[in-house]
């Protein structure tokens, strides 16, 4: 029923667009556009229709409709201000939850982060992880609103899992009052289950400390997982790059530069997982695609210049 490549052409306003001359990409009307090349790798993974169930024709094909929900996720924009050379707003989100519920973008998802992995010299499986959470303001109502005391906020709480490049294994949108302990024995029960071949995953202080340090035997006793916890040294002042912990700090500065996820707009937290899925799968392309991301910030360049020292060092 859902998602196909699709030979139907499109209403002739929007071919209209795709023949404009825009520098060599005729599909690349605006930066979030999909260029050839990322589309040359998203097409094949596409879900494909079964004609043989019937149902009227797609009047919108697969790459219009992504075109559309990526301006939303890099924009920032309500779903009612996709322009009119795009998809229509009904059209896009319809599919974006579709595509939310069978599963496509968590099987687009993974197989992007295997061929990432595995042209990285790596196996296709991780064996270790690092572990986060991000609170988030909330400027709608919705599922999971909550507020964070740490942090004085209102609004939803990230926990992420990422593998040693940074790249999403799991991720679970809460409300913000969830602590970080109870939301990371969570989190790593997604791990668990997910990922059998994950054994050592690093997270900071606040998953366990001197009130609280129960969650390192539970993880070990209920999921096989060893959790090592990196703290930070007591003779340093403000910010420090901590060892492994920098590599989750710069996923989540990979995800707020689309500004649909600079705060939390979904009015439900798997739409807020799903969000953040197709950030990654948009970064991903990129890569895979061969273009290059460039670092907008000192964290960033930081990051990439100890990821470089590392893959030096194991040359």
């Amino acid at each position: 029923m859902f998602g196909a490549r699709q030979t139907e052409r499109p209403r002739h306003d929007h071919e209209v667009v795709r023949n404009v001359d825009l520098g060599g990409d005729a599909r690349r009307a605006y930066p979030s556009s999909l260029t050839d090349a990322m589309w040359a790798v998203l097409e094949p993974l596409m879900p494909v229709r079964d004609r043989s169930r019937g149902g009227r024709p797609r009047r919108w094909d697969d790459r219009l409709i992504l075109d559309s929900i990526l301006f939303v996720l890099r924009g920032g924009c309500p779903w009612r201000m996709i322009p009119h050379d795009l998809a229509p707003a009904d059209a896009a989100h319809r599919w974006f939850t579709a595509w939310r519920k069978d599963g496509t973008w968590d099987r687009i998802h993974d197989e992007l982060r295997g061929r990432l992995r595995r042209r990285a010299g790596r196996d296709r499986h991780p064996t270790a992880g690092i572990m986060d959470s991000q609170t988030v303001k909330s400027s709608e109502g919705g599922q999971g609103i909550g507020y964070d005391p740490g942090k004085k906020t209102t609004g939803r709480k990230r926990h992420l899992v990422v593998d040693t490049m940074g790249l999403l294994l799991v991720v679970a949108v809460t409300s913000a009052s969830v602590n970080d302990r109870p939301g990371g024995r969570m989190i790593l029960a997604r791990l668990a289950a997910a990922f059998t071949s994950v054994a050592l995953v690093w997270a900071d202080a606040g998953y366990a400390n001197s009130r609280d340090a129960t969650m390192v035997g539970w993880a070990r006793s209920a999921l096989g997982l060893v959790l090592q916890i990196v703290r930070r040294r007591d003779d340093v002042k403000g910010f420090e790059v901590l060892p492994r912990r920098w590599v989750v700090e710069r996923t989540f500065g990979w995800l707020i530069r689309n500004r649909r996820l600079a705060r939390d707009y979904e009015r439900l937290t798997a739409n807020a997982e799903a969000m953040i899925k197709l950030a990654m799968i948009r970064l991903m392309t990129r890569r895979l695609a061969g273009q290059a991301v460039r670092w907008s910030n000192a964290t960033e360049r930081e990051a990439a210049r100890r990821l470089n020292a590392e893959r030096l060092l194991n040359t």
